[in-house]
């Protein structure tokens, strides 16, 4: 009983980020850029930050500028270690 809660709390405390397609050039993997934003902490002024993850696309579903929501999970290659959690937006 009490691996199961440990389970679940584990899974509770997953990251989970949105973000955009950037390029769907690889098999079953997609590339998300996410844009964090935060106050620079002398000049007050709304600093972007970008990062790129390789993210699981089982069903090879996704195009560039579809807005994700992605989940982290187990190592699956050198660079992957996200999935797709759900769609969030199609691109136009």
């Amino acid at each position: 009983m009490a691996a199961e809660t440990a389970d679940t709390e584990a899974r509770a405390r997953r990251k989970v980020r949105e973000g955009l397609v950037k390029s769907k050039k690889m098999d079953k993997t997609v590339v998300v850029e996410v844009v964090r934003r935060s106050r620079h902490p002398q000049y007050n002024k709304t600093v972007q930050s970008h990062k790129r993850y390789y993210v699981h696309d089982e069903e090879n579903t996704l195009n560039e500028g579809d807005l994700v929501r992605i989940v982290e999970t187990r190592p699956m290659s050198k660079l992957k270690r996200w999935r797709l959690l759900e769609i969030l937006e199609r691109a136009r």
